[in-house]
């Protein structure tokens, strides 16, 4: 995309960044940075990149699948293309950090685990985090704007999303596994007369009032 091609004009590199699972009730938020080169970008743009929640879960699957992807949080892995790293902050740790810190510091770790000190940083948002002696850049909706920070969109969702869905399975009732802990109706209700879970976030409200 247009803003990716602008920082490449002036850097070799470029980290994108994005965190799924900032609304959810239940369930860790997840961050994912991406680090690709100039002489590499182009391998993006036949995947049909966009904002994660804009793809059908086939496609983010396909696009998973097509990269032969290894979804494991806290560990960066290298590709031919691209380097990644996911970063997840759990239920304890949104309720210590409040959840705009642990978005933030989910993004921030998992950029600080490839950066190599030379690239562009572009987080998706409206915020940034402290990253010394790097260039760093908010993009409001930059996982529309940017193929990298579409990229690390992805892979934040189909990791999270495959969480739940064992959730799920480990919390029966609540429906995890298809609104990902998402303040539905229905897992408001379940919350309401089945309690709260361990990975309920207990100082969100639609919880807390049930503790």
């Amino acid at each position: 995309m247009q803003l990716d091609l602008e920082n490449f004009q002036k850097y070799q590199t470029i980290i994108g960044c994005d965190e799924v699972g900032r609304g959810p009730l239940a369930g860790p938020v997840v961050g994912c940075a991406v680090r690709v080169q100039k002489s590499n970008f182009s391998f993006l743009e036949g995947l049909g990149l966009n904002d994660s929640k804009k793809l059908t879960e086939k496609k983010r699957e396909s696009i998973v699948e097509k990269l032969d992807l290894e979804l494991t949080a806290f560990t960066p892995i290298d590709r031919t293309n691209f380097s990644y790293c996911i970063w997840e902050h759990s239920p304890e740790e949104i309720d210590e950090l409040n959840i705009l810190q642990a978005s933030l510091s989910a993004m921030k770790n998992s950029a600080v685990s490839i950066s190599k000190g030379e690239e562009k940083v572009l987080i998706d948002g409206n915020k940034t985090f402290e990253f010394p002696n790097v260039d760093i850049e908010y993009v409001i909706k930059g996982d529309s704007k940017s193929l990298v920070i579409g990229l690390a969109s992805i892979i934040a969702k189909v990791y999270r999303d495959r969480l739940m869905k064992t959730f799920g399975e480990e919390f029966p009732g609540y429906g995890l596994e298809s609104h990902a802990g998402y303040p539905t109706k229905f897992h408001k209700e379940a919350i309401a007369k089945l309690g709260v879970t361990p990975i309920h976030r207990k100082t969100f409200k639609g919880v807390k009032e049930f503790i």
